[in-house]
């Protein structure tokens, strides 16, 4: 039998809830539509940094996190997924939390479509990612004495790297994460060519990181657990 996880710390957007963790880029968009980037990438103000092409006032940070909040809102919607494997998670008391880069607000505003209750870890002195402060905060905060068996997951880059740092298994999310960056609809309305595409690019660009296994989102995970749990019985280490 594989061994079973000692816990595990999920991103909320682009993972638990928000499908292609749209709700950065489109308070982005909504503010500053005459800007164009890629995918933002880092903290709300590394993005709009970025977005701008200098660095925000702070009236602009201001007025982001307030249009953070109200996106978020629209985008609290669950993942493929994501309620059957928190629902199994609770039932075997296997100790979780959520954390994200977006601010409290807007997070908390997401977390409202989860069915369960799950540990929120708001790290607002941390480090940003890829640090492993937050990681290592979240697990603190469910009283996970060792570091064996804590898996990360997402589909960020930086939070995955952030849980190689913390000596954590990591388990990327191609699809539904801001690598493809689609809402759900927008992405089940592609060609099955066009997503093929983008989630072998995503898929490619996690592996290069490390990250131990990868799948398109929270309802193919079960295989990845178990895969961690056969390989822990082994004695890996991530």
């Amino acid at each position: 039998m594989p061994s079973p996880c000692t816990a595990l710390i999920f991103q909320l957007s682009g993972c638990l809830v928000d499908f292609g963790a749209r709700t950065l880029p489109v308070a982005l968009q909504r503010l500053h539509p005459e800007c164009t980037t890629a995918n933002p990438t880092g903290t709300p103000q590394q993005a709009l940094d970025a977005w701008l092409g200098k660095s925000a006032t702070s009236a602009q940070l201001q007025a982001l996190q307030q249009k953070l909040s109200e996106v978020a809102g629209e985008h609290a919607e669950l993942t493929p997924g994501a309620a059957q494997l928190l629902q199994t998670l609770h039932a075997n008391g296997t100790p979780c939390a959520w954390l994200d880069d977006l601010p409290a607000d807007a997070s908390l505003r997401l977390a409202e479509a989860l069915p369960t209750p799950i540990e929120a870890v708001l790290a607002r002195q941390a480090r940003p990612w890829p640090a492993p402060d937050s990681c290592w905060q979240a697990l603190s905060q469910l009283d996970v004495e060792r570091l064996d068996g804590c898996v990360v997951v997402s589909g960020n880059p930086l939070l995955l790297q952030a849980g190689l740092n913390a000596g954590c298994w990591t388990i990327g999310l191609a699809a539904c994460g801001p690598l493809c960056g689609y809402a759900l609809a927008d992405w089940q309305a592609l060609s099955a060519s066009d997503q093929e595409h983008l989630r072998a690019e995503a898929t490619l660009q996690l592996y290069r990181l490390g990250v131990h296994s990868v799948v398109d989102h929270l309802g193919e995970i079960e295989a990845s657990l178990d895969d961690i749990g056969v390989r822990r019985n082994k004695g890996e280490k991530p």
